[in-house]
């Protein structure tokens, strides 16, 4: 049965909650095979303990650090105050593991998964590894932190990387697909979970997302999105992710498939040519918003 058939793709925040989640985003209930992600929100002293079964994990402090057991060895992450003042640590759990997660100080954590076929080692991601890269020019500017792609961090079928775009711009453009074994394309299930920077005054901003499909495989999403939705891409054209000016937009995409751990896409014949008009335009100059040291605001 297909993702059509079963759900919405746009998940609001707090939507799928199971204890202690508050996001749980699953094969099972998105209607595909490979691509997951629970969000973990915890109060001061608070602690979750949860199984992987069938599934490899990354621990994400979205914000505040946390201690990471799996099963008998322990790793402590330093994570950050918000997506918007610093690129992460991490920690990969493997499949087959009895997990705590341990929040001194409280804070929120994604937990992108995958099911798995082999079992890797526990293992800790240092923020300084996370190579940060800018993309696209003027207003379609972004910057990735491929933290978990397949040339940065070694994982059985996990793909994920962080996305943020200055207020104003637009990411994931021009709109492409990888829903497909091909030339330059491979095929892979895909989850955005969104974070928007506030404004000012601490009101809550938001985003646009727009995913399109094929005429035999239609899906049609142009939705407005806020801090803790998820939109799902089981396949079709996925892009832009629009910034709203004033406020800057961060999403965590997790991908995963059946086939090799390869991140390959292929452009909207109708809108590739717009790559070809970023020649000798500048990037964005507010780019890289984050490193890997704290910034003094968010």
């Amino acid at each position: 049965m297909t993702l059509r058939a079963r759900v919405n793709p746009l998940m609001r925040r707090g939507s799928t909650a199971d204890k202690p989640f508050e996001t749980v985003v699953s094969p099972e209930n998105a209607g595909w095979r490979y691509s997951g992600l629970r969000v973990l929100d915890l109060p001061i002293g608070a602690r979750a303990r949860f199984y992987t079964g069938h599934d490899e994990m990354l621990v994400l402090p979205l914000s505040g650090g946390c201690d990471v057991t799996c099963d008998d060895e322990r790793v402590t992450l330093t994570g950050r105050r918000s997506v918007f003042s610093r690129v992460t640590d991490f920690a990969y759990v493997p499949r087959d593991s009895a997990v705590t997660v341990r929040a001194p100080n409280g804070g929120r954590f994604a937990l992108p998964s995958a099911r798995a076929e082999n079992r890797l080692p526990f293992r800790y991601g240092p923020a300084e590894d996370v190579p940060v890269e800018l993309r696209g020019a003027g207003q379609a500017s972004r910057q990735v932190n491929n933290f978990c792609t397949p040339e940065s961090f070694e994982a059985d079928r996990l793909i994920a990387c962080e996305v943020l775009t200055p207020g104003g711009n637009w990411s994931s453009y021009p709109p492409h697909k990888h829903d497909e074994v091909g030339e330059g394309e491979s095929n892979l299930e895909e989850i955005y979970y969104f974070e928007v920077a506030p404004s000012p005054a601490g009101g809550a901003g938001c985003g646009f997302q727009r995913v399109y499909g094929h005429p035999d495989r239609p899906i049609d999403v142009c939705s407005e999105v806020r801090s803790g939705d998820v939109v799902l891409i089981p396949y079709g054209w996925h892009g832009p992710s629009m910034a709203a000016p004033g406020y800057d937009l961060y999403y965590l995409n997790v991908m995963a498939g059946p086939g090799t751990r390869e991140w390959l896409v292929r452009d909207d014949p109708a809108h590739g040519w717009v790559r070809g008009s970023w020649a000798g335009v500048p990037v964005d100059p507010r780019l890289p918003l984050t490193s890997d040291k704290e910034r003094t605001r968010s």
